[in-house]
């Protein structure tokens, strides 16, 4: 097929990811409320004009223009002024006029009967669990592919196969001409193994897995040793003696271990020159919890950084400075490197397709954890505004004082305000630096 085709297709393949992603993610709102007798008046994909909806019952579902979020609008987000309990603008202040507005929008479609539906009446936990209920539903979503991905596509992991047979050992950071003299031939060379060599048996043990096979090469450094592979449906068996050589220390995220002066580490262990051919094995449902985790973590960590990350992608963007391929991107990056996957024809479908459910695995577990950081307008601000309208309640109590009653969000408006203006403009900077100085995923 086309390249460009394909890439079309990937990217279309994230795109659809990403709505269903945003429209779950308010589903994980919508439900709770109902349950809680909250009356919902919009449930809507997207932001600015309505380009489709329909009315079910006494709540609005839709469409609108700009495909970049969602919202689910219940009425009475925030308490009528404490004072005289009006949802009207009672003071000519900045400041106390927003929050007013707010309140007054919250308010225009309560109607009689809406009393004990409005938002802010209910109890803390129920607020909680229904602001919590989008990130969740992220989180879900993302185990979900997690498994799918680990239990059904698998991981790319080395086999018994032999891939590959070094003919010359040649020291780190040296070349060697192979029909010199000065190669000397590796114990696998000598031993005349071949790719597509099956080996099943080493030493007189019974090979079940390539980190097996390594462990005990490693060990077997200047010792003879029998090898067994299965070569054209037959078992053949030679004899080989691992030669001492500097290999790279692996560390646990997979790459070159580096000591404390930022330089590469090797170690003196047991080599034969051979290369593992590698094969997508399903993984079992042990591995998708921690699997989950570390990508959680992974994001964590970039968001917990996202000024300085920010700043970074800033730097790159106007700069000749390259990205940072474990930086923050916007849609546009992920739908770009979607489309990249999806062109590597030289890569087997069912690995291109595992690398896209990987990236709307990533995606979601991004939405749940970016969602959680206690700022309006995000989720994770209502929950804290929840939980400190909680505490100040108990601690009334508990000196014995009156219940001081729901805390009024809508005072925290202007810094909303600032939160929302500050994000916009890092997506205006991620979509431009994706734009101009793309990520490099694939080298």
């Amino acid at each position: 097929m086309n390249p460009a085709i394909l890439f079309i297709l990937g990217v279309v393949f994230v795109a659809i990811g990403v709505a269903v992603s945003i429209a779950l993610h308010e589903v994980g709102h919508l439900v709770p409320a109902k349950l809680f007798k909250v009356r919902v008046t919009k449930y809507m994909i997207g932001f600015g004009p309505t380009i489709w909806s329909k009315r079910k019952g006494e709540t609005e579902y839709g469409f609108k223009a700009i495909p970049l979020g969602g919202y689910v609008a219940m009425i009475g987000m925030y308490p009528p002024n404490k004072e005289d309990g009006s949802v009207r603008p009672s003071s000519t202040g900045m400041f106390q006029t927003l929050a007013s507005e707010a309140r007054s929008a919250a308010h225009e479609e309560v109607g009689p009967g809406d009393e004990k539906r409005v938002f802010y009446k209910l109890p803390v936990w129920k607020k909680v669990i229904i602001m919590l209920g989008g990130p969740a539903m992220n989180f879900l979503i993302g185990l979900v592919l997690t498994a799918v991905l680990l239990m059904g596509f698998g991981v790319s992991s080395p086999t018994t196969t032999i891939a590959d047979v070094s003919k010359c050992q040649v020291k780190q950071g040296e070349t060697v001409d192979p029909n010199s003299a000065a190669c000397q031939l590796t114990p696998a060379a000598q031993a005349k193994l071949q790719p597509n060599d099956v080996i099943t048996g080493f030493d007189g043990k019974t090979v079940t897995s390539w980190a097996e096979l390594t462990g005990w090469i490693r060990a077997s450094a200047g010792k003879a040793v029998q090898i067994t592979v299965e070569r054209g449906g037959q078992s053949v068996t030679t004899q080989v003696t691992p030669v001492l050589s500097a290999r790279p220390v692996i560390g646990d995220n997979g790459q070159q271990a580096k000591g404390p002066d930022g330089k590469p580490l090797y170690e003196e262990v047991g080599f034969l020159g051979i290369g593992a051919q590698t094969a997508m094995v399903p993984q079992p449902a042990s591995s998708v919890l921690p699997m989950a985790g570390e990508n959680i973590k992974q994001i964590a960590g970039v968001v917990l950084n996202l000024p300085a990350r920010v700043v970074g992608v800033a730097q790159a963007a106007f700069s000749s400075e390259p990205r940072d391929p474990n930086g923050p991107m916007s849609v546009v990056g992920v739908g770009r490197a979607a489309g990249e996957v999806a062109a590597m024809q030289d890569v087997p479908v069912q690995s291109r397709l595992a690398a896209l459910i990987g990236l709307i695995a990533g995606l979601n577990f991004a939405l749940a954890v970016f969602n959680l950081i206690p700022l309006l307008p995000l989720d994770g601000g209502h929950i804290a505004g929840a939980l400190y309208e909680g505490a100040r309640r108990r601690i009334a109590k508990l000196f014995r004082k009156p219940d001081p009653g729901a805390f009024d969000i809508a005072k925290l408006l202007p810094l909303t305000y600032v939160v929302a203006g500050l994000l916009m403009a890092m997506s205006a900077l991620l979509i431009y630096a994706d734009i101009v100085k793309p990520v490099n995923l694939f080298g």
